[in-house]
This record gives structure tokens, sequence and C-alpha cells, in this order.
């Protein structure tokens, strides 16, 4: 009988203490910080073979008519970036760019850098860019205008695989805030083209955007452009001895080197002003 009451008087001190323990369990809770939810990974696109091209490009505002590109086949460029979208292109009305001059010049056997002006840094350094500045949403409205991209490419018959290049002219990127809001876009504009099977690429000067993404990427942040594009006009083509990128970096054929703008040049006796180029990189895919 002794036993029997010990044992009850046990079990009933367990329960007690039970009871006192959990509210301040609770308690303890409900008063940490809530976790923050890791960022959701981008999903898996399917895969698409990408065409890379080695060798000497030029840029242009304006798209050559076709005659004027069958003209330059004997000049030493054998690829032309595009400037085939986007709010923020100082030359929106492209009337020489369409399907049918995509898959001539393919024909013919040029290689196309299509090249994407959206929304600038908020704080872009070319005051006739400032117009076309991000918003405080750069995540999603980079995600927006990456599907205007791969619509657009869609539209001009470059399929999956092809390399869109995101033009960010250059801007502070030792201004914290706007480094993060330009960061975001970019990245939210990276994912976007991924996702749809489309490779992203970025187009900024070495000194500013490049030199920002390099710092971005040794902060090992995700959903970075898969090439780089940099602008250096030292006149001295090199792709792989540039100082704002890591010998590491953006390699195998990962990466363009424009080296000279502004220039005019003559071939089969048409002119033009024209950027020139040397690369290592993806260019799109027009043909299967």
């Amino acid at each position: 009988m002794y036993l029997q009451r010990l044992l009850g008087y046990a079990v009933a001190l367990v329960a007690v203490l039970g009871v006192l323990g959990v509210p301040h369990q609770a308690d303890a809770q409900s008063r940490a910080p809530a976790p923050v939810p890791a960022p959701a990974q981008a999903p898996a696109p399917a895969a698409a073979p990408t065409v890379t091209f080695r060798g000497r490009a030029f840029d242009t505002c304006l798209t050559p008519s076709l005659s004027t590109m069958r003209a330059w086949r004997s000049s030493p460029y054998r690829a032309v970036g595009v400037y085939f979208g986007g709010r923020g292109r100082a030359c929106p009305k492209q009337r020489n760019l369409t399907k049918k001059w995509v898959a001539e010049v393919d024909r013919t056997g040029w290689r196309v850098l299509p090249v994407f002006v959206g929304s600038q840094s908020p704080c872009v350094v070319a005051k006739n860019k400032r117009h076309v500045r991000m918003g405080n949403a750069p995540w999603r409205q980079g995600k927006k205008e990456a599907r205007q991209a791969v619509r657009a490419a869609k539209a001009l018959g470059m399929l999956k695989g092809s390399a869109l290049y995101l033009d960010m002219e250059a801007y502070d990127a030792g201004n914290s805030r706007c480094a993060r809001t330009t960061l975001d876009f970019v990245r939210g504009w990276s994912r976007e083209v991924r996702k749809y099977a489309y490779l992203p690429g970025f187009y900024s000067s070495a000194d500013s955007g490049v030199r920002h993404m390099e710092r971005a990427r040794k902060a090992k942040e995700a959903d970075l452009p898969s090439a780089m594009w940099f602008a250096r006009w030292n006149g001295k083509p090199s792709l792989y001895g540039e100082r704002s990128l890591s010998d590491r970096a953006w390699t195998p054929h990962r990466r363009i080197h424009q080296y000279a703008g502004n220039v005019t040049e003559k071939h089969g006796g048409r002119r033009l002003s024209i950027d020139r180029n040397t690369v290592d990189a993806p260019v799109a895919r027009i043909r299967s």
C-alpha cells in the first residue's frame, strides 16, 4: 500500500512538471524570429544545344540591310551584334531586322549576337538612359523583361539554346543600394531566360557592370549571367587578360571583348559606324 501511494505521488509530480513546462516552451518559440525562407531554386530547363563562335564581330545601332551584309563578307568580321529588343534601345526602329533577315545572314555564314537593351540601372551614368531606369521591384521587372526578350527572339527565328545578351550601360556600382537593385534585376532576368532554355548573357562596361558581376560571382550569388561581354575600348582585343575578371570566371567559351567603339569602316563599297569585338562565346542558334 505504501509503495503504491509513493508511486502515485511520483506520477502526479511528473504530470505537474510536464504541464508547467509546456507553456514555457511555447512562449520561447513565439519570441524567436521567424526563419527566413531560402530562395526557391530555378526549375531546370530542358536541355538545348548552343552554338559557339570564335572570331571577330561588329555591332552597330541600326541593323544593316541584307545587301550590306553580303558586301561585308569581304571584311574580317563573321559575326554581327543586333539590338533585337528592349525599351532602352537607342535605335528602336529596326526595319531591316526580320525573321527573313536572320535566316538569310545565317545561311550566308554570319553568326548573330542578339542584344536586349531593357531597363537600366537606377544610377546609370548616361543621361540619355535615365528615362528607362528600372523601378522598385527589380526582380519581378527583370523576369518580365526576360519574357519579352524570349518572345522577341522566337519571333526572329532564334531557337532555344540561343544566347541573349542583356545590355546594362555603365552605372555607379559603388552605390551599394543601387548595385543591389541592379543585381536583382540582372538575376531575375537571367533566371527567367534560363527557364525558357535560352542562355543569358550580359554586356556592360568592364569597370562598372562587369566588375560588379565579378564581385557577385565571388560572393556566390545565384542566377548570374552565363556569358560576359565586356567593353574596354583600349584598341587591344584580349578575351582572357581583362583585369576586372578572374582568369577562372566565365570560361571556357563565355567571353566577348568590345575593344573599340564608334569607328567607321568600309567593306565591299558599304560604309558603317561600328563597335569592334573579339568573341569566344555562344551566339544565336538559328537552325536545328
